[in-house]
C-alpha cells in the first residue's frame, strides 16, 4: 500500500482526527457566557424569595453536561445515516407537533394562550425547537436527490409542502419566533441548491402576502400583532408590550462602551427586564458589559455561523452540504431576531438566543446542530 493510499485509509477510518476544534471553541465560550448572564439576570430575584441564587444557572449547567453527549452521540454516528430515515425522522416530529395540541398530553402557559410543550416532570420539552433540525434534515435529503443543476419547480413546490406543515402546526402554537426561524432555513437551502432568482422573488412575494393575510384575519391575537408591530411604532402599543421594549431599550442603552460591571447591572438586578433570562438574555450582556462586550458575542455567533457555512463548503456530499447550510441559516436567524428585538429594530417574537436563553430543549438542540456540523466535517474525506 503506497503513502497515497495509506494515509486516504486513515482518513477514512479515524474521522475523529478531524474534529472542527474551533467550533467545539466557540461553543464552549458562548455556554460559559450564557452560565454567567443566567446567574445575573436570576440570581438577585432567587435570592430575594429565598430560594438559592445559583438555582437557574446550575439547571443550565446540568441541560449543557446533556448536551455535549447528545453533541457526542450525533458526532459519532455518520451523519448520512440520517438521511435514509430522514422520512421517519420527519413523521415523528409532525407527530410531536400533534400531540403537543391536544387536550391533556400539551402544557400550557399560565396565561392559557400558548400550548407548544409537554411537561416531564419538572422539565418541559419543545418539540419545535427539535422540528427544525428535523426538518433540515428532510429537505436536505429531498435536496440531495435532484439530478437537475438547480431545483425545478417541481422541486421547489415539494420543498415548500413538507415545509408548510410544521410551519403551519408550529405557528398555531403559537409560536412566531419559530415560524420565523423555519422560514429562514427553508429560504437558506433553497439559495445554496441554486433555485433560480425569479422563483425566489415570487416566493419572497407571496410570502409578504400570506403575512399581510394573516394580519387580516383571527389567527393572530391583539397582543402578538402589537408584539409584532411593536418595534414600528411603540407609541400605538399597550403600556404592557411598549414596557417591555422601554426596559430593554433602557438596559442596552445604560451599558455604554465598557458596561457596568458583571453583576452591577441596575436594571438586571431590579429585575426590571420581563424574562430576561429567556428570550431578553442580551440585555445583560448589553448592560454589563456595554457596548465592546455585546460586540464580542455577536463576533462569535458570526465565528458559529461562519464555521456552519465552511463546513458546508467542504462537505463530502450535497446532503451534508444542505445540513450545514441549514443549520448555520437557523443559528443566523436565531442570533438577527433575538438581538434585534432587543434592540428594537425587530418584532418581539419570543426566540431564544442559542447556548445563552435558559431553556432546556432550545439548549439541547442547539447542541445537536453542532454535533450534526461535528459529524460532517469529521467525514468530509470518506
Amino acid at each position: 500500500m503506497d503513502l497515497v493510499a495509506t494515509r486516504t485509509f486513515a482518513q477514512e477510518r479515524r474521522p475523529i482526527r478531524h474534529v472542527d476544534w474551533f467550533l467545539l471553541l466557540i461553543t464552549l465560550a458562548l455556554c460559559v457566557v450564557g452560565l454567567l448572564l443566567v446567574y445575573s439576570a436570576t440570581s438577585q430575584t432567587l435570592r430575594q424569595g429565598g430560594f438559592d441564587p445559583f438555582d437557574r444557572a446550575n439547571k443550565q449547567a446540568i441541560t449543557m453536561v446533556l448536551g455535549v453527549f447528545v453533541l457526542l452521540l450525533l458526532a459519532a454516528v455518520d451523519y448520512r445515516f440520517l438521511k435514509i430515515y430522514a422520512g421517519f425522522i420527519y413523521i415523528a416530529s409532525m407527530a410531536s407537533l400533534l400531540l403537543v395540541r391536544l387536550p391533556g398530553i400539551g402544557s400550557t402557559d399560565p396565561t392559557g394562550t400558548a400550548q407548544r410543550w409537554f411537561a416531564v416532570g419538572p422539565f418541559q420539552i419543545t418539540p419545535s425547537e427539535f422540528t427544525k433540525l428535523a426538518l433540515i434534515i428532510t429537505l436536505g435529503a429531498v435536496l440531495a436527490n435532484i439530478r437537475t443543476p438547480e431545483p425545478t419547480l417541481r422541486d421547489i413546490g415539494k420543498v415548500l409542502l413538507l415545509a408548510a406543515i410544521p410551519l403551519g402546526l408550529v405557528f398555531l402554537g403559537p409560536d412566531i419566533g419559530t415560524s420565523i426561524a423555519i422560514t429562514a432555513i427553508v429560504v437558506g437551502m433553497l439559495i445554496v441548491a441554486g433555485t433560480k432568482l425569479r422563483h425566489l422573488i415570487v416566493l419572497c412575494l407571496v410570502g409578504i402576502i400570506g403575512i399581510v393575510l394573516v394580519f387580516q384575519t383571527n389567527l393572530i391575537k391583539d397582543f402578538q400583532r402589537e408584539r409584532l408591530t411593536a418595534f414600528i411604532n411603540s407609541q400605538s402599543v399597550s403600556a404592557d408590550v411598549r414596557y417591555n421594549l422601554d426596559q430593554s431599550l433602557i438596559a442596552v442603552g445604560s451599558g455604554g462602551l465598557l458596561g457596568k460591571g458583571y453583576l452591577h447591572g441596575i436594571q438586571t438586578n431590579l429585575d426590571y427586564v420581563p424574562e430576561q433570562h429567556t428570550d431578553f438574555i442580551f440585555t445583560v450582556a448589553g448592560e454589563e458589559f456595554g457596548f465592546v462586550g455585546a460586540i464580542a458575542l455577536l463576533a462569535l455567533y458570526a465565528l458559529l455561523v461562519w464555521r456552519a457555512i465552511r463546513i458546508a463548503w467542504l462537505a463530502k456530499d450535497p446532503f451534508g452540504t444542505y445540513v450545514a447550510a441549514g443549520i448555520a441559516s437557523m443559528f443566523a436567524i436565531q442570533m438577527f431576531v433575538n438581538v434585534g428585538m432587543v434592540i428594537g429594530i425587530m418584532p418581539i417574537t419570543g426566540i431564544p438566543l442559542p447556548f445563552l436563553s435558559y431553556g432546556g430543549t432550545s439548549i439541547l438542540a442547539s447542541f445537536a446542530a453542532v454535533g450534526l456540523l461535528q459529524s460532517i466535517h469529521m467525514r468530509r474525506f470518506t
